[in-house]
Parts: C-alpha cells; structure tokens; sequence
C-alpha cells in the first residue's frame, strides 16, 4: 500500500522492516471479512509479528489483541510489521495454504522482499516504488527522524515528538523501547515498527545514556 513506501533511512536498518496487509476489494469481497481477518491475524502472529493493528481501533502497542479483534468490521484495515525476512516467508506459507481471497500485501527492500516470494511459490500481481522526495527537501527534519517519522505512512508522530523522545532516553528517562513503543502508539494503522526505532534511537543519542 502506497502509504508505506516512503520510508526512509539507513538500508540495512530497512532490511529490518517489513509491513503486511490485508485488502479487501469494495462489492467484490468486503463482506463478512471477520474470520478472513482473524485468519491473517493468527498468520502474523504465529510468524511473531512484532506490531499490528485495525486503523478503526489501534495497534497492539496501546490496544490489546483481544479488543482490535472484538471490534473488527467489514471496514477494518488489517496491517502490521515483521522485522526478518524469514517472518514474510513463513507469514505467506501460511496465507497461501489458507486461500482466503483476499489481497495481500508486503511492503520492504526488494532485495529482501522478492526472494521471500519466490520462496514461497508467491507471483507478485503489481510492485509499486517509492521515487524519493522531490520539492523544498530543506524544510523537512534531519533524517534521523524521518527514519522514524516515515515509518507512520499518515505521518501521524510529529518530529518534535521524536527530538523529545530521544532527550527522555538521553536523561536516562526511559529506555529506547520505551521511548520507541510511546511514538508507535499514534500510528493506528499498525505498520511503525518500534523494534527498528529503538535500534535508530540506540544508535543515535550519546552511548553512555542509554538506560
């Protein structure tokens, strides 16, 4: 989906980020989706996805698995995050087995994401690429923190947020999980993927400050 393809950073920081989608297509199958979305989910989670969430309710970092379930709806919009390429192939065996008829969708490198297809007998139906950033690219944050604010397609995380984050885990406030599962929790599509954040904080504040 487009609005995870802008992410930015470190490539082998990216290497370690992969999101998944489910879609349903409007008067072809958007009806009774429930137990197609529950059946994704069960996939994701068996693959260990580490965030996920139904942009109507939230991701698992604020909500837990129990309610997102309960509320789910024919307009319910089921993505997460895996964080290993290993995580896509097993996640898309077991969509694959299942023949659910639903679009699926994985986001991340090419490199990574095409041979985890191919793996799993998966023909790509489209690939969409992001081209970069075009315009007044002064005007935007430093890229430490687009490498983090790019990882909510709707850029819901404001930057300063991130600027204050990093400062709480300098002060030895909190941890970089900490910080980095407070910033997932205002992407409700489920796509942030607060593992890598908390590497991206680690690796970019002074090193005898992390708690």
């Amino acid at each position: 989906m487009t609005h995870s393809l802008h992410r930015s950073g470190d490539l082998e920081s990216q290497k370690r980020d992969f999101n998944w989608f489910m879609y349903q297509t409007k008067g072809v199958n958007d009806v009774g989706i429930k137990p197609k979305a529950l059946a994704f989910i069960a996939a994701a989670e068996a693959a260990g996805s580490e965030n996920w969430g139904d942009v109507k309710t939230g991701p698992i970092t604020r909500f837990s698995s129990e309610e997102i379930r309960e509320k789910l709806t024919d307009k319910s919009r089921i993505r997460g995050v895996f964080t290993r390429r290993e995580q896509v192939i097993e996640f898309l065996k077991r969509i694959k087995a299942q023949e659910l008829g639903q679009s699926v969708v994985i986001t991340g490198v090419l490199s990574e994401v095409l041979p985890a297809c191919k793996e799993t007998g998966v023909t790509p139906h489209s690939i969409n690429y992001s081209l970069g950033v075009w315009g007044k690219k002064e005007k935007l944050p430093d890229d430490v923190t687009l490498s983090i604010t790019t990882m909510c397609g709707h850029h819901m995380i404001p930057p300063k947020f991130v600027k204050h984050i990093m400062k709480q885990v300098e002060g030895g406030r909190m941890t970089p999980e900490e910080g980095a599962t407070k910033l997932s929790d205002f992407c409700y599509c489920g796509i942030f993927n607060q593992v890598r954040c908390a590497e991206i904080i680690k690796d970019n504040i002074k090193k005898d400050s992390v708690v």
